[in-house]
C-alpha cells in the first residue's frame, strides 16, 4: 500500500471560502449560523442555517450557470481551488488515471424543489428542460470531470451524513493500492430549500433558536442541546501518492493513513454504539494504529440528543480509560451540519488543526451533560493539543459509519 498525501484544498463554507479563513473562524469560535432569510422562512419553526457567501455569476458564464444547481456550482469552484492549491499539472495519460470521488446527501434539491413548485404550486407544466441534469446526484462530480478532462473513475457517494467521508476513504483506497495516480475527493451540499428544511424539521432533529443569540443554537455535547443546524458548502481535496508529491516538490498538507467503514443494522435513523465503535476500530486497524497513537478526535457531534450520547459511549467503548485523555472537537457548533459535505469539511479542519497543532473548540458548551463526560475542548481552542494523529468521525442516517485516520505532514 502506497502512502497518500493531501496536496490541495478547496473550500466554500459558512466560516469562509479559503482554508485560512475557515480555520481562523473555527479556532476563534466565530459562528456561521444565523437566522435564515429565504422565501417562506416564516413557515419554519426554527429558521436557522449556516450559509455560504457565494454568487454563481462570479464564476460561471450564464449558459453554464443555468445548467447547474448550487450544489454543482459549489463543487466545481471548490475543485478549481483545490487544483490551484496543489499546483498539479496533469498529463493526458495522468488524466486517464485521475478519479473524481464526491459525496452529496441531497444532490440538486434546490432545483428539484423549484420544479415541484412549478408543477404543484403553480399548476404549470412548464418544467425547466435541465431540471434532471440540475437535480441528479452525480452532476457535481460530472461537472468537475468535464472541466478538468478527468477520464478515470467518476463516482458519487450518497450515504447521507457520511457521504464525503466515504468519498475520501474510497479515493484513498484506490490511490494506496496503485489503481490511480491522482484523485479529487470530497463533498458538496446545498440543502437549504424550503421543502428540504420542512422535511428535516418534521423529523424533530433541528435545533430550536437560542433565545439570547441565534448563532449559538447548535450545542454539541451540551446538556441543553436541542438539535442540529443545516449548513451548505463544499470541500474538495487533491490526493496523490506521497512519493509523487515529494518528487514534484508539492506542499503536503497531511497524510491519510486509514479508513474504517461499517453499517448499523438496528434502525435506519437511530445511531448504534456498537456500529460507531466498529468503524473506529476498523480505521485504527486500517492505519496500523494502537489506541495510544490517537492524539485527538474530530467528532461527528451533531448536537442531537441521540447522536452525542451514542458517540460518547462509542469512544469510551473503544478507548476505555484513555477516552478521557483525548481532546475531542465538534465544529458543527459553528459551521452547521453540511450533511453530505460535512465529513470533507471536517476532514479539512482536522488537517489544519494538526498542521497548527491546535485542538479546535467545541463551542456553546456551557452546560456539561453527565452522559457526555469526555474532554470536548469546551469553548476555547487549546494550543499544542492536537498532536500528530487524529480520527475524523462521520456517522449517518441509513447506518453508514465512516472514520478517517490522518497524520500531520
Amino acid at each position: 500500500m502506497r502512502r497518500v498525501a493531501v496536496t490541495g484544498i478547496g473550500v466554500l463554507s459558512p466560516l469562509g471560502n479559503n482554508p485560512y479563513a475557515l480555520f481562523e473562524a473555527a479556532r476563534t469560535g466565530r459562528s456561521g449560523i444565523h437566522r435564515l432569510d429565504i422565501h417562506g422562512a416564516h413557515r419554519l419553526d426554527g429558521p436557522l442555517a449556516a450559509t455560504v457567501v457565494f454568487d454563481g455569476a462570479d464564476h460561471f458564464e450564464p449558459p453554464q450557470q443555468r445548467m447547474m444547481d448550487r450544489v454543482s456550482q459549489f463543487a466545481v469552484v471548490a475543485a478549481r481551488r483545490a487544483f490551484a492549491d496543489a499546483q498539479c499539472e496533469l498529463t493526458e495519460l495522468e488524466r486517464e488515471r485521475t478519479g473524481v470521488f464526491l459525496g452529496t446527501g441531497m444532490g440538486g434539491t434546490l432545483s428539484m424543489d423549484d420544479g415541484y413548485q412549478t408543477l404543484y404550486g403553480q399548476q404549470s407544466d412548464r418544467i425547466k428542460p435541465m431540471m434532471i441534469l440540475q437535480g441528479m446526484h452525480n452532476a457535481p462530480a460530472a461537472w468537475i470531470a468535464i472541466e478538468h478532462q478527468l477520464r478515470g473513475p467518476n463516482l458519487t457517494f450518497s450515504t447521507a451524513c457520511s457521504s464525503s467521508s466515504v468519498a475520501i476513504g474510497e479515493a484513498w483506497l484506490r490511490l494506496a493500492s496503485g489503481m490511480l495516480d491522482v484523485a479529487i475527493a470530497g463533498g458538496s451540499e446545498a440543502p437549504l430549500s424550503l421543502g428540504s428544511l420542512k422535511a428535516w424539521e418534521a423529523m424533530h432533529t433541528l435545533a430550536s433558536v437560542d433565545a439570547i443569540d441565534s448563532a449559538t443554537s447548535c450545542k454539541p455535547f451540551s446538556r441543553n442541546r436541542s438539535g442540529m443546524v443545516l449548513g451548505e458548502g463544499a470541500a474538495l481535496l487533491v490526493l496523490e501518492p506521497w512519493d509523487r508529491a515529494l518528487a514534484r516538490g508539492a506542499t503536503i498538507h497531511g497524510e491519510i493513513v486509514g479508513y474504517g467503514l461499517t453499517t448499523d443494522v438496528d434502525h435506519i435513523a437511530r445511531p448504534s454504539v456498537q456500529g460507531q465503535a466498529a468503524a473506529i476500530r476498523a480505521a485504527l486497524t486500517s492505519a496500523g494504529l494502537s489506541l495510544h497513537a490517537v492524539d485527538s478526535i474530530n467528532a461527528h457531534g451533531t448536537g442531537t440528543l441521540a447522536n452525542d450520547s451514542v458517540e460518547t459511549s462509542a469512544i469510551q467503548l473503544v478507548f476505555g480509560a484513555r477516552a478521557n485523555q483525548i481532546p475531542i472537537s465538534a465544529t458543527k457548533a459553528l459551521h452547521g451540519h453540511l450533511l453530505g459535505a460535512a465529513g470533507a469539511l471536517e476532514f479539512v479542519l482536522s488537517l489544519l488543526a494538526l498542521r497548527h497543532n491546535v485542538a479546535l473548540p467545541t463551542m456553546h458548551l456551557q452546560e456539561p451533560d453527565p452522559q457526555c463526560d469526555l474532554d470536548y475542548v469546551p469553548n476555547v481552542a487549546r494550543p499544542g493539543a492536537a498532536g500528530k494523529t487524529m480520527l475524523s468521525h462521520s456517522f449517518a442516517f441509513g447506518g453508514t459509519n465512516s472514520v478517517l485516520a490522518l497524520r500531520a505532514a
